[in-house]
């Protein structure tokens, strides 16, 4: 019997804690760093009774600019709403999020259609690492929370882990969010579905998904194990299932609640909102706050500099490097500057730095001046590297480091002649053979000079100089 080809259907929904002062509701701080628990709280993000809360403009802000980076569609109208659930982590014993009419709408992200973006508020921390009780820390309860759907459009673990490590890289060029996944300023949640048919199969959600690794590995384990089940004459349950990170596998936690379990209503405390009467708030006015996006870099550096893949990849992530290497090709010359700066840059002189750049004591000035003496032929590639090392360390003037460690390479055809001449005297047979074709043997002749140069002797010099005299 033929074997089915099982396709699997994965839809995301992220989490992102926001960039904001104070808290979605109220004026307690929202600060992801303190480590005291329970000290940036208030009466109103701990539910005290007659409290009252207010939305957080600064958060709004964010989601929205959010969705006119994806191309989406910035709602007229929008409303809060309560969904109601009980868990010691939600004081109210509902949480204030969006139901029908989200913020954002539509927009795709690397390759994948968005349904919506919404604005909710974070739970509480919950530890259960004391003994036989639980501990609540409320600081992040109440901290603005994005929220991004996508449609059940991806169809790899591949294409999801790619999804998510754009959404964090573009939520960082907003200055919406960190998005560090360690610190669970984003979270991942996959649905998953597998179908040897056109109709979707039973639909799976893995929960909280910390890593981008996790990320892939779950919807990979998740996609075989409902194969598995399927192929085995069983059924696939709807449920909501978490992550083993020891085990490398998923597991049931509980039946796959519906939104009509949440018993959503719009919030009664919190005024309706015509986003289009809000100046700032028009998307023309979104649109002027927006940088150059991940993408829009991506395709300027391979029209402006030509440089590898790789490399701008590099720069798209790490804008302190990106900044770098845009002000040393702004001292140069040409894509053949920028190429050569840019392998230096993400090779070299990010491992000297490890992986930052603003911990080492060279400047952009000073590097592009290393960069055009190493274009010119002034020192070869071994002596830039170790021009490089002095300089990360203590700085200074690459012409200078160069001439104090005489590595600077000599170009004079009357002084490299005499050293050419030497070689061809010396290794008689080798010439002989590159006479009769054997092209590689010039190479042999050129290390040899370069060696009694001791590397000093620019190479391009010492070949036209062979060239020139096993012609004659």
């Amino acid at each position: 019997m033929e074997k089915r080809a099982y396709v699997p259907t994965i839809g995301l929904e992220i989490h992102a804690e926001l960039k904001t002062t104070t808290k979605m509701f109220c004026d307690s701080a929202n600060d992801s760093e303190e480590k005291t628990p329970n000290v940036n709280i208030c009466p109103v993000c701990m539910a005290h009774p007659g409290t009252l809360p207010v939305i957080n403009k600064g958060a709004v802000r964010h989601v929205l600019r959010v969705g006119v980076a994806l191309g989406g569609t910035i709602a007229d109208f929008t409303e809060f709403d309560r969904k109601n659930y009980f868990y010691p982590d939600i004081p109210k014993g509902y949480q204030i999020s969006q139901y029908k009419y989200p913020l954002v709408t539509g927009g795709t992200l690397e390759g994948a259609d968005i349904t919506r973006v919404h604005l909710e508020e974070d739970t509480a921390r919950s530890s259960h690492d004391k003994g036989n009780y639980s501990l609540i820390d409320f600081n992040r309860a109440g901290v603005p929370l994005m929220e991004l759907v996508t449609e059940p459009v991806i169809k790899s673990a591949e294409h999801a882990g790619r999804f998510a490590r754009e959404l964090q890289l573009l939520l960082r060029y907003l200055g919406a969010s960190d998005a560090n996944m360690e610190k669970g300023e984003m979270r991942v949640e996959a649905n998953v579905s597998v179908s040897a048919t056109k109709k979707l199969g039973t639909k799976v959600e893995v929960k909280n998904l910390n890593s981008f690794r996790s990320v892939e590995r779950a919807i990979e384990y998740e996609t075989n194990r409902q194969i598995e089940v399927i192929e085995s004459g069983g059924s696939v349950a709807q449920e909501t299932r978490g992550w083993n990170e020891d085990k490398q596998e998923t597991f049931s936690q509980r039946k796959k609640e519906s939104s009509h379990d949440y018993r959503y209503f719009p919030d009664p405390d919190l005024p309706k909102l015509k986003l289009s009467e809000i100046a700032e708030f028009k998307k023309e006015t979104l649109a002027q706050s927006i940088p150059e996006l991940p993408w829009e870099k991506r395709k300027r550096y391979a029209e402006a500099y030509g440089i590898k893949n790789e490399d701008t990849e590099a720069f798209v992530r790490d804008v302190a490097l990106a900044r770098f290497f845009e002000e040393t090709v702004a001292r140069g010359d040409g894509k053949d500057f920028a190429k050569l700066a840019s392998n230096y840059i993400t090779s070299d002189l990010a491992g000297l730095a490890e992986g930052d750049i603003n911990k080492t004591a060279i400047t952009s000035e000073t590097f592009a001046r290393l960069i055009a003496m190493v274009a010119a032929g002034e020192i070869s590639s071994r002596g830039a590297k170790d021009i490089l090392a002095k300089m990360h360390k203590d700085g200074g003037d690459p012409k200078k480091i160069a001439e104090e460690k005489n590595i600077l390479q000599r170009s004079d055809e009357g002084e490299l002649i005499a050293v050419v001449e030497a070689i061809i005297v010396k290794h008689s047979d080798v010439v002989a053979d590159y006479r009769n074709g054997k092209t590689s043997a010039l190479q042999f002749l050129i290390g040899q000079a370069m060696k009694e140069t001791r590397g000093a002797a620019n190479p391009r010099t010492l070949k036209e100089l062979f060239d020139r005299t096993l012609a004659g």
